[in-house]
């Protein structure tokens, strides 16, 4: 319910500076003080999904000393890239967070782009760095949890899991392969 408020009103605000003019009706007149602003959009170059977090999955690459192919296929198996997206057990956001690791780390609004990768970015750290810089139980540990990777001392034998681990790594060795 917040969410679909809170893009209302953003929806709202960027009607109001996009077309001042129309501010004719008496109660919003009193909004209109000052000068006002036009804005004239000659073009419009959508960027991909794909590429429209590259600046924040840089930043932590950098942050958290990863690989950016990391975090950008994390992302790609989790959310396809969807910063509202929402799992149907809770996890959410970009890097799917799940509310209690994302309160854990701090996040205070798990659907802002940023915040999320931050904190996912920071999470696959914590765990590439228990799990010794194995990536497979990296992946298994953030898809079932560290505690269950623990337990088997090996990707757990779920199905889910597995296929995830792959998946992944399958993304990590197509870019690899497009950068070659």
């Amino acid at each position: 319910m917040n969410r679909r408020r809170a893009r209302l009103r953003g929806l709202l605000f960027a009607a109001l500076a996009l077309f001042p003019q129309q501010l004719r009706h008496p109660s919003l007149k009193s909004l209109a003080i000052g000068p006002r602003v036009s804005t004239t959009i000659d073009s419009f170059e959508a960027v991909p999904p794909w590429r429209a977090y590259d600046a924040i999955i840089r930043e932590a690459a950098v942050l958290y000393r990863l690989s950016p192919v990391l975090i950008r296929s994390v992302m790609q198996a989790e959310s396809g890239f969807d910063p509202a997206a929402v799992s149907p057990t809770g996890a959410a956001g970009l890097m799917q967070l799940m509310p209690a690791v994302a309160q854990e780390l701090g996040v205070a609004n798990i659907f802002d782009p940023r915040e999320n990768v931050m904190a996912g970015a920071r999470y696959l750290r914590w765990l590439l760095d228990r799990h010794h810089g194995n990536i497979p139980l990296t992946l298994a540990s953030y898809n079932a949890g560290p505690t269950v990777v623990d337990r088997y001392r090996a990707v757990p034998p779920f199905r889910e899991t597995q296929s995830y681990v792959k998946r992944v790594t399958r993304f990590i060795a197509q870019a690899a392969g497009a950068n070659d």
